[in-house]
């Protein structure tokens, strides 16, 4: 077929090696690898321990889809076992066991949603059920002989949460052997991750030498800072920009993140030249919210096209800049509940629409809500943050 030739043009190599990349290990070997025409298997894996991708989850997803243009083997791994276990990788406290139902859920979604950014037909998409669930105890039991407990607890999320009187289960520090074995496994040549990913990366190049195997190269792509402005976007967290969110609902987002953000969401979430950026950044001054508007419309056109995208930037210049309502309203089934018990009918949890109240960014029929126990009324027109109207049933 002819996406398996191996396109070694020195121009786009470099592209790939630059481009949304925080580190490179090791960086020469891989640029050999790239510029030799070898045909490299290129890893990403990911936990379906949610429903949701989001624009964080774009970047390793764009820089899988650059290894795929120029011919080489990707492979999405989704962990359907290992999202059993959880990823200790920044956490400082331990993730909620999902059940088997919820994990083939979530990857049915996962795979889709990476359908956006990811050409999934070219794609190798496995799962590590494939061969877990064929080990027996032995497996399990000799590849933890091969590492010591001293270095699996080695990781500043483990130390941490042991400092604060937390727990780490043996399952957590499993983990990363797991993610090393699945290198095994699938022969990888290349590992793209997160920063926070490094010690699980690093740890696959350990368990691939101790198998008898050459050593992959990793890569790491920065982490998309949220909505908030302070923490990485996460669903956890309630700051992030969903890749199924509607377009007009992405576009009211974007223009929400706080003005020292714009200039990092042109660098990693659209295709416009640096320069281009650069200029925009010089001449910006105090006023930046043209260029966030070009900047929602960007990204907004990457996912649903520039059709879209301008009917998107009309709309919330109707909603926002002219107090107008926007054409589409959803409705939600909320009438003689509490306002917070209605919260995750609307995809916000409790915490955060508590947190909404306390700063007034929640109204009701105009009216800025202050009272957690407020009882919605059937018909009641309900604006959460800046972005998100509902219609009350």
């Amino acid at each position: 077929m002819f996406w398996n030739k191996i396109n070694t043009d020195s121009g786009k190599i470099e592209n790939l090696l630059s481009w949304g990349v925080e580190e490179i290990f090791e960086a020469d070997s891989l640029r050999k690898k790239l510029l030799s025409g070898e045909k490299l298997r290129v890893k990403f894996g990911v936990d379906p321990t949610m429903n949701t991708l989001h624009l964080g989850h774009s970047l390793p997803l764009k820089k899988l889809q650059q290894f795929l243009d120029l011919g080489h083997q990707v492979v999405l791994l989704i962990g359907d076992f290992t999202a059993t276990i959880g990823d200790p990788s920044g956490r400082l406290r331990e993730r909620p066991v999902l059940s088997r139902q919820e994990v083939e859920r979530n990857m049915k979604e996962y795979v889709r949603q990476a359908g956006k950014i990811l050409d999934t037909r070219k794609a190798e998409i496995r799962h590590n059920s494939e061969w877990y669930e064929k080990k027996d105890a032995r497996f399990f039991m000799e590849l933890a002989s091969q590492f010591t407990y001293a270095r699996l607890m080695d990781r500043a999320e483990f130390k941490e949460r042991i400092r604060s009187g937390g727990n780490v289960t043996m399952a957590e520090l499993f983990y990363p052997l797991l993610q090393g074995y699945d290198s095994v496994e699938l022969g990888a040549d290349v590992e793209i991750g997160g920063t926070e990913q490094k010690f699980n990366l690093l740890m696959g190049r350990k368990v691939q030498k101790r198998f008898g195997l050459p050593e992959q190269d990793i890569m790491t792509v920065p982490l998309l800072v949220g909505t908030d402005g302070e923490k990485k976007m996460s669903k956890s967290y309630g700051n992030f920009i969903a890749l199924d969110d509607k377009s007009n609902i992405m576009f009211a987002k974007i223009m929400s993140i706080p003005d020292s953000l714009v200039w990092q969401y042109f660098s990693l979430l659209t295709d416009e030249q640096p320069e281009r950026t650069e200029e925009r950044r010089k001449t910006a001054g105090t006023d930046i919210f043209n260029h966030k508007k070009d900047l929602s419309q960007l990204i907004v056109a990457r996912f649903y096209g520039e059709k879209s995208a301008q009917a998107a930037r009309d709309e919330f210049a109707k909603v926002f800049s002219q107090k107008g309502l926007p054409s589409e309203i959803e409705g939600v089934e909320g009438a003689g509940k509490l306002i917070i018990e209605t919260g995750p009918g609307l995809n916000v949890s409790k915490s955060e629409i508590k947190r909404l109240i306390d700063e007034g960014a929640v109204s009701v029929n105009g009216k800025i809500i202050k009272d957690w126990h407020y009882q919605l009324q059937s018909d009641d027109l309900l604006k959460i943050g800046s972005h998100k109207f509902v219609k009350i049933k």
